[in-house]
């Protein structure tokens, strides 16, 4: 998703900027100021709290503020992200936003900051006052404003600028001209959003041989923690020779090198356009592990691809591999092939529950030939990347 936080001195021209923003980016209009108003013309419950307190001379609390935004935010489903103007106003605020995106599986894309003069600003609010009529459009109150906007607003800008998702925009000039600035922000945003696949599948599935056509198509870095652990067993490197250890007396290597690996692989790649993910996690623990790596990296899964096949077919492609020089220690015997999935079925599928709770999951069927596999697989991860967008 497209989440956007606009931000700026009064008379910055975000309104203006916010209409042609929502209309070329499909974009939900989050306006705490709109949506306030809106509640108490309705009559909402929120909406009479929020009057009594505005009644009283009070401040309506972030408390009915949040509530009112997640009303809104989840009522929007048909829509590619959200655009938040006039929220977050303070730190506290900024954190807020964290949680009621987390809650929907996203994350703020960017804050996009106008800025102007005050000399350009006032000027600005001076003129609407001519034609607005609005109260609050004097010089006094003016002062006041932008001066409340740099002594509570302004802090918040620090907060995003910690997670490198500030952007200022010169705010001077045509109102085209400021928004072919908006609009190159953006588009130099969304070219760093990762796309990160995990690839799902009982063992027999493909889910190997896909994976790597998948993440060529994409131009994305292959990671199989089953061959990572293959190439430092191979290099004799440190971690090699403890997962050797493991591995001889009959033991899982532990989380902590496989992490370790998974560390490594993804900072050899700072440009990379995002990650697919083949054998890893297998359990819960580990799908817990991943969010942490990718969370770093101010990212998160995009999706989950689980390729189907009956069991019986996952039975016939093991024996047959058990002929070819690719076989498993586990291909050959009938009770190997039987533990190996049910351990797939014990500690894996609630893995990918986990992402199907998130509406992370593409099911795909995994019978016919290989082109047609890949091409289902394929239409899944250019949906993902358009959401991920």
């Amino acid at each position: 998703m497209l989440n956007i936080a606009l931000f700026g001195a009064p008379g910055a021209g975000k309104g203006t900027q916010s209409e042609k923003l929502i209309k070329d980016y499909n974009l939900a209009y989050i306006a705490t100021g709109d949506i306030l108003r809106n509640e108490i013309q309705e009559g909402t419950e929120l909406g009479k709290k929020a009057k009594d307190i505005i009644d009283r001379g009070g401040l309506v609390s972030d408390e009915i503020i949040v509530q009112i935004i997640e009303k809104n935010i989840t009522s929007n489903t048909e829509v590619n992200g959200f655009l938040f103007d006039g929220f977050p106003r303070t730190y506290v605020q900024a954190y807020i936003l964290e949680g009621l995106l987390l809650k929907l599986n996203t994350e703020l894309t960017c804050m996009l900051s106008l800025d102007i003069t005050e000399d350009e600003a006032i000027a600005r609010l001076l003129n609407r006052a001519k034609t607005s009529g609005r109260s609050d459009d004097n010089l006094e109150v003016i002062k006041n404003r932008l001066k409340e906007y740099r002594d509570k607003t302004l802090p918040v800008a620090n907060f995003y600028k910690d997670k490198n998702i500030f952007m200022p925009i010169e705010g001077m000039g045509t109102i085209d001209d400021v928004y072919g600035r908006i609009n190159d922000a953006i588009e130099h945003t969304l070219k760093k959003v990762l796309l990160n696949v995990v690839m799902f599948g009982h063992p027999g599935a493909g889910k190997g041989t896909q994976a790597k056509k998948l993440a060529k198509k994409f131009n994305l870095i292959y990671i199989s923690t089953g061959e990572l652990l293959q190439n430092e067993i191979k290099n004799g490197t440190k971690f090699g020779k403890m997962a050797q250890n493991y591995i001889s007396m009959g033991e899982l290597v532990p989380d902590e090198i496989v992490i370790r690996l998974l560390e490594n692989r993804i900072k050899k790649h700072p440009d990379a356009s995002g990650f697919l993910f083949n054998g890893f996690p297998r359990t819960m623990v580990q799908a817990y592990i991943l969010e942490g790596l990718l969370m770093k990296l101010n990212t998160s899964v995009s999706c989950m691809l689980e390729i189907h096949v009956p069991i019986l077919e996952l039975f016939k492609r093991l024996s047959q591999r058990a002929k070819t020089e690719s076989k498993k220690t586990y291909d050959t015997e009938t009770e190997a092939i039987v533990k190996r999935l049910e351990s797939y079925e014990n500690s894996t599928v609630p893995v990918a529950n986990y992402y199907r709770s998130q509406n992370k999951v593409f099911t795909v069927d995994g019978m016919g030939s290989m082109d047609e596999i890949f091409d289902r697989l394929s239409m899944h991860i250019e949906d993902a990347f358009k959401r991920a967008r």
